[in-house]
């Protein structure tokens, strides 16, 4: 048995069952996990740099407001 190591929770994992470089995904929130040791079973959370980019990306592109389109409302609210 091994905790997630972003979330706690126990992933149910047999010691006899499980390779070193295995990849286990937890249940709870879906972290993919490395096996890098077996006997006492360890795992290290696997990056996804590139996913950790996009949604960096993304947040930046979001609703945030940005002072030109306050600018450009207030120019359109002038032509009305």
């Amino acid at each position: 048995m091994v905790r997630c190591p972003k979330c706690a929770t126990e992933v149910d994992v047999d010691e006899d069952e499980v390779e070193e470089g295995e990849i286990l995904a937890c249940p709870e929130c879906e972290t993919e996990m490395e096996v890098v040791q077996i006997h006492p079973v360890k795992v290290n959370v696997i990056s996804d740099d590139e996913d950790e980019e996009e949604e960096d990306e993304e947040s930046e592109d979001g609703d945030e407001f940005d002072e030109d389109d306050e600018e450009e409302e207030e120019d359109d609210k002038e032509d009305i």
